[in-house]
């Protein structure tokens, strides 16, 4: 269990003042100065050794990924961009961030900037989120007169420009190349890789692309120390991590603890337990909308961390957790995702455009039994062909809610196939929040 004093993010639930003065008195803004005066380098190495993976889904060791900028400028700019587009279903975490700690995103993005050698950073803000995005610009126009950013930030000598951008509210900008076409104003549609970002990226120039949460832990890290970081969590699962926790619970909520804590545990002492109880619970998705589900047998006794969640052929992603009790009619659920990954499809990649489309047919006619028992073996099939066979990873966020359904549930899908050969039958709504529709 996380102790109250290494929690990073102190006004989670915004019970605090979220303005600079709330943020200096919770200790944001401390010694920024001197932790720049370490040097690129010398920070590149802190994060390294802190054992911090990207806090966005992929799991990334970030400071490995901030050393792939170019330590010498060829006479281009480097950017940092901050993906604060959150289109996840089921994910609300950076949002919280966002809306009652927005200094710490602001100090994390100084720090990072320098470590990369970026006088630029923009951060791509989910354009539905209005009222963070208000608080954020209001937290940044606060540091300018401050004169913690802007010219000489912090007195360090560091020029740094920091500026909100507000995005079109496609989930597929969430994808960080997508996300880049968007901010130089073209339809938000990924880019082949190579070249990756930290070479060509923003305008063809050296860029890292970095989750809300990635950077907002930087400047705690960096304050505290890696070794105080990676004392947390598990062996190369290091450190805390906000996870949001919905659906069939009796408190939903957002909770900030160690990575590698038990499922079981997370869902009863934050979310107040299963509703109905443990044993009413049928499965959960772990990590947002996009990774398998994972049956109770498997949530009794599963670690939330990014290896634990791999090793049951589920994943972490963005700690999204969502429960689903009993009541759920799990067809339809996953079916509900299918139709959600074929609206936000951008339609580039043929195996993504065609298939998040059949596959939602397929799964609509499922929730009805109207099928034969062969094509869950089709289905099957066709996930595998559109999984690793896209630019970017749509085509497997649209792929894995249904290999998780037919490697858990497919005597569920053939009931009820049989089930609808033996006579009509009223399929009543699935009550599954969803963060997206």
């Amino acid at each position: 269990m996380l102790h109250d004093s290494d929690r990073i993010f102190t006004n989670l639930y915004g019970q605090h003042d979220w303005r600079l003065a709330g943020a200096r008195a919770r200790g944001d803004w401390d010694g920024t100065a001197e932790i720049l005066l370490r040097g690129r380098e010398t920070i590149i190495d802190e994060m390294k050794a802190s054992g911090l993976r990207g806090r966005g889904g992929a799991g990334f060791p970030t400071g490995m990924k901030w050393s792939f900028m170019p330590k010498v400028s060829d006479g281009r700019p480097s950017y940092l961009v901050i993906n604060a587009d959150e289109s996840e279903p089921g994910t609300c975490k950076d949002r919280d961030i966002m809306r009652h700690d927005p200094h710490k995103l602001v100090e994390g993005a100084l720090i990072a900037s320098f470590a990369m050698g970026a006088h630029a950073c923009y951060i791509y803000i989910r354009g539905e989120y209005y009222n963070e995005a208000l608080n954020l610009q209001a937290a940044i126009d606060e540091a300018y007169e401050a004169g913690l950013i802007g010219t000489n930030a912090c007195g360090s000598g560091w020029d740094f420009e920091l500026y909100l951008h507000r995005g079109a509210g496609a989930y597929i900008c969430g994808e960080e190349t997508a996300l880049l076409e968007s901010l130089e104003g073209k339809k938000g549609m990924p880019r082949l890789k190579p070249p990756f970002p930290a070479a060509v990226g923003l305008y063809g120039c050296p860029t890292t692309v970095n989750n809300v949460e990635t950077i907002a832990v930087a400047p705690a890290i960096l304050r505290r120390g890696a070794a105080w970081f990676s004392a947390l969590g598990r062996p190369k699962n290091a450190g805390t991590k906000v996870f949001c926790i919905s659906g069939h619970v009796n408190r939903p909520c957002n909770v900030e603890e160690e990575l590698g804590i038990p499922l079981r545990e997370l869902i009863d002492k934050y979310a107040g337990g299963v509703r109905g109880g443990w044993d009413n619970l049928l499965a959960v998705i772990p990590g947002g909308s996009s990774v398998p589900l994972m049956p109770k047998a498997t949530c009794d006794t599963v670690l939330m961390d990014f290896d634990s969640l791999r090793d049951v052929k589920s994943g972490l992603g963005t700690a999204a957790v969502i429960v689903m009790d009993k009541s759920t009619d799990v067809i339809r659920a996953v079916a509900r995702l299918a139709k959600f990954y074929k609206h936000e499809s951008c339609g580039q990649c043929t195996p993504c455009r065609e298939g998040t489309g059949w596959m939602m047919r397929v799964m609509n006619r499922l929730v009805e039994g109207r099928a034969e028992v062969a094509e869950i073996d089709m289905l099957e099939q066709v996930t595998r062909q559109i999984e690793g066979h896209t630019i970017c990873a749509l085509g497997d966020a649209a792929a894995w809610p249904i290999q998780g359904l037919i490697r858990h549930f497919r005597p569920v899908i053939e009931e009820r196939i049989s089930a609808y050969r033996a006579g009509p039958r009223v399929v009543t709504p699935v009550n599954l929040p969803l963060a997206a529709e």
